[in-house]
């Protein structure tokens, strides 16, 4: 089975590397390595078997909200990739859309609203979260024209997905540095009552590939249904590092949306997530990937 990983060098890329079977002939495609995937989709035509589509421009809340205009360069990524599929005409597509893709006025201050695949009309599209949002919802129409051409795509909108191995842009990795240095006062960034769905990487992976299985190609959201909030996961993370500090909150910092959790409705039709917040986080603090 050939495989192509664009962006396989980051987070979730990783991810897939591990969880690939041993059998599989993985080409990787990461600017990291000096590979810019729009460059070599010019120049590349290999049919593969199975082509993940994670590249991106991507740096957390403070990239999202402070560089929306280099965040936009994913509009082109995602443009070259699907005429690079269209060209080439690979056997399966993954594609990674993201929660930021839901309207923002269900996810305000005061709302419980649990995000399901229905929220999203792509006939009638609401506000998304910032250039990242609309970049995804693009991405999600071009992706339903080339599902219409004849070539199988899934589509997946991860939550907060986290892991051991995440770069600090990200709130769970940085949480647990400060649990590991044990800070006290332990900085959460505005009030802390931000609400996030946090999937552990592992089961986000496990669950795309259980879509693929079961051939489901409606957009899937990948989440856990649990809410937690910021406030929460500094808690939770002390204790499990063996300490109780206080909680600063920075006021100054960019928040994003105040509550977005998944409906998981769908989900459970094909995977049931195994780790769970508590767990997740006692991995990371002892360095388990």
């Amino acid at each position: 089975m050939k495989v192509l990983i664009t962006g396989d060098e980051g987070f979730v890329g990783r991810e897939f590397r591990r969880q690939l079977p041993g059998f599989a002939e993985v080409t990787g495609v990461d600017i990291k390595s000096g590979s810019d995937c729009r460059e070599w989709f010019k120049w590349h035509n290999d049919r593969f078997d199975l082509v993940i589509h994670l590249a991106a421009i991507v740096g957390g809340r403070m990239k999202i909200e402070g560089a929306p205009i280099g965040v936009a360069t994913d509009l082109a990524i995602d443009a070259d990739f699907w005429q690079w599929v269209m060209r080439t005409q690979p056997g399966r597509v993954v594609y990674f859309s993201s929660s930021a893709a839901y309207p923002t006025f269900l996810q305000v201050h005061g709302s419980e609203w649990r995000l399901a695949e229905s929220d999203i009309n792509l006939a009638h599209v609401a506000t998304p979260d910032a250039t990242y949002g609309w970049v995804k919802l693009t991405g999600e129409v071009l992706a339903d024209y080339v599902r219409d051409a004849g070539i199988p795509v899934h589509v997946f909108r991860p939550f907060s997905g986290y892991g051991t191995d995440q770069d600090l842009d990200y709130p769970f990795p940085s949480f647990i540095a400060r649990g590991l240095r044990k800070d006290d006062p332990f900085d959460v960034w505005g009030d802390g009552t931000q609400v996030r769905d946090f999937i552990h990487i592992r089961d986000v992976v496990r669950a795309v590939f259980a879509a693929i299985e079961q051939d489901y190609q409606q957009p899937l959201n990948l989440g856990t249904g649990v809410a937690t909030s910021f406030n929460e996961l500094a808690e939770l993370v002390m204790v499990e590092a063996g300490y109780r500090g206080a909680i600063r909150h920075l006021g100054d910092r960019p928040v994003g949306c105040h509550f977005r959790v998944a409906d998981v409705t769908e989900m459970r039709k094909v995977y049931e997530p195994e780790i769970d917040l508590r767990e997740g986080v006692q991995m990371a603090l002892r360095g388990v990937v």
